[in-house]
């Protein structure tokens, strides 16, 4: 294989995890609402929820829970190149919702509105492969999309037998402070334009609801580069030199706060590697204000997380279309997390916190059955 198709090869099976990155644990958290087209009259055709369909009972009328068919790596890079957005995450359309590929840890996290490191359970919970899910549900007449994590915690309980409990625990953490030298980062006065939700999407462009408001994100798979345009949150650029394995990430009108749980997503989708932790980050830095931020660090620990999520296959199945071994070599200048910090004039330092922990009693690793 050639340089130039490795390289082409090496972007296309990175763009899928820095498009899972730069929305984030959003969406592998629930916490981001895709748009998506009106369902069709067929839509949720499944089996009833045990439950009361109430809206006022917080329980699906129907749900369906199967597990994920085997992730099929060149369907996805073709879709994207076509301007078609991956379906992963939750989507949510009228009464429709849909959870797709996701990890019960990934459906709890959504359905309690906590934060992966906020989760303390059993290992197999925590595991990158472990069996993923797709679940097509209906809600109430009458209920909201705000309805739908009470409505998902009900199912969890009932077809994962689920049971959780809230404590606040003092836990390891990676606090940002200010280097020795001060920052170095530009200040951004002033505010971003919002967004025209009334402009339509331009073909590679999904448009998404945040807890911040809406935002859209744009891949150009040519190129190999991802802009998340948050409205007057700034706009976060994400791109990759496919020769040197180098990711490039800039944002605009950061507040210390954003940038910490930026680093908080960056170090958990790596799997705590390149020079992270996989801990949360805490900002400690005193600083207000915005902020001009730029970053760039290998991405070698990246490529290494999307070579095993393409080998996921519904749960440790080969993936069919993957790329060949030679246009995975992660590569990359050794750059690291902690490495980018610094040269902002900032540092990571290990301290411990009170962080509030869902802790997982018990849960089945299969449903029972539709």
């Amino acid at each position: 294989m050639d340089k130039a198709t490795a390289s082409k090869l090496r972007i296309g099976l990175l763009l899928p995890a820095m498009a899972w990155m730069a929305v984030g644990t959003a969406v592998a958290q629930g916490q981001v609402v895709v748009t998506l087209p009106a369902p069709t009259a067929a839509a949720a055709t499944t089996a009833p929820a045990a439950t009361a369909s109430a809206a006022s009972d917080l329980t699906f009328d129907v749900a369906s829970v199967r597990p994920s068919a085997p992730l099929d790596m060149a369907k996805m890079m073709a879709d994207m190149q076509a301007g078609k957005m991956p379906n992963f995450g939750m989507h949510l359309n009228g009464l429709r919702a849909e959870f797709n590929y996701l990890r019960l840890k990934d459906l709890i996290v959504a359905a309690y509105k906590v934060k992966d490191y906020q989760i303390t359970g059993p290992d197999w919970l925590n595991k990158t492969d472990a069996q993923r899910f797709d679940i097509v549900a209906r809600l109430p007449e009458g209920s909201s999309k705000d309805d739908a994590p009470k409505m998902l915690q009900a199912l969890l309980e009932d077809r994962f037998k689920l049971k959780v409990h809230r404590v606040t625990q003092e836990h390891p953490v990676q606090a940002l402070v200010v280097g020795k030298g001060g920052p170095k980062m530009k200040e951004s006065p002033g505010d971003a334009p919002p967004l025209d939700l009334d402009v339509p999407l331009k073909p590679g462009e999904m448009q998404i609801d945040t807890p911040d408001g809406p935002a859209r994100m744009t891949i150009d798979q040519k190129n190999g580069h991802i802009t998340m345009n948050l409205g007057t949150k700034g706009i976060i650029t994400y791109s990759v030199n496919a020769q040197t394995m180098m990711l490039h990430m800039t944002s605009s009108k950061t507040t210390m706060a954003a940038l910490a749980d930026m680093l908080t997503q960056m170090m958990t989708s790596m799997g705590g590697g390149a020079g992270g932790s996989g801990r949360q980050v805490m900002d400690m830095t005193g600083l207000k204000g915005n902020y001009e931020v730029a970053l760039d660090f290998s991405m070698g620990d990246m490529i290494a997380q999307a070579r095993e999520q393409a080998g996921m296959g519904g749960g440790g199945g080969a993936t069919s279309g993957s790329a060949a071994p030679e246009a995975m070599d992660p590569g990359g200048g050794g750059a690291t997390v902690s490495d980018a910090v610094e040269k902002l004039g900032l540092k990571l330092e290990s301290r411990k916190a009170s962080v509030e922990q869902l802790v997982v009693d018990s849960a089945e690793k299969m449903p029972t059955e539709n």
